[in-house]
């Protein structure tokens, strides 16, 4: 089934010439489905390219996926133009009387600073208070994880020696979970980071459990 995204997102032709079905919302609001509902805060610096990434693994799902893209106010993109950002992005406060079946929070080029540091940290709690009562299910991605273990949990991420980065093996630690069904005993996974996390932190919360492992990059 398509993804139903915004008329005129840049997106759509890179979508298109991989064959990736999506339809623009009037066309979607003709089949007469209810869509999944989902947003996307998307902190990355390269705004399109990173729609681009979501929107092609969004697009496998068998159900239609209607998406909406949040902003934050209190930080200027530079990046990408004002005019995508108005065109396509509105903030918290356009969404907050909205219910999303789920929301995605990207990584940020950020994990250097402390978070109480970041720009937008007091409104990036407001997202995840507000994903508390008006969101089904939440990823976080990267930085946006470890801010969210932070926020939620108490969790400090730790500044890592050297930059991770590369693709390395992660051991799967728990079959019977099934955010993990069908994955392989072995999986290779993608870092690029400056931080981490502890995993006896994680250990020590039973709210918490490590899915996935590896040597080189950890829980």
């Amino acid at each position: 089934m398509p993804i139903k995204i915004p008329g005129g997102l840049p997106a759509r032709a890179i979508l298109d010439s991989e064959r990736i079905f999506a339809l623009e919302k009037p066309e979607a609001e003709r089949q007469r489905v209810r869509p999944l509902k989902m947003v996307i805060l998307n902190l990355m610096p390269k705004k399109i390219e990173t729609e681009t990434q979501l929107l092609r693994l969004i697009s496998k799902s068998p159900l239609q996926v209607e998406i909406d893209f949040m902003k934050t106010s209190t930080h200027e993109s530079k990046h990408v133009s004002a005019d995508h950002l108005v065109k396509f992005y509105e903030p918290l406060e356009a969404y907050e009387g909205n219910c999303y079946d789920g929301l995605i929070v990207t990584g940020a080029p950020v994990e250097h600073l402390r978070f109480e540091d970041v720009d937008y940290w007091d409104e990036f709690k407001r997202v995840l208070d507000w994903s508390s009562t008006h969101v089904f299910s939440t990823m976080y991605m990267c930085w946006g994880a470890m801010a969210a273990l932070y926020q939620r949990y108490g969790v400090h991420k730790m500044d890592l020696d050297e930059k991770l980065f590369g693709v390395f093996p992660q051991f799967l630690q728990d079959e019977y979970c099934f955010l993990t069904n069908g994955f392989d005993e072995i999986a290779l996974q993608p870092h690029s980071r400056l931080a981490g996390v502890n995993e006896a932190d994680i250990a020590a919360n039973p709210e918490l459990q490590v899915l996935t492992w590896g040597p080189q990059a950890g829980p």
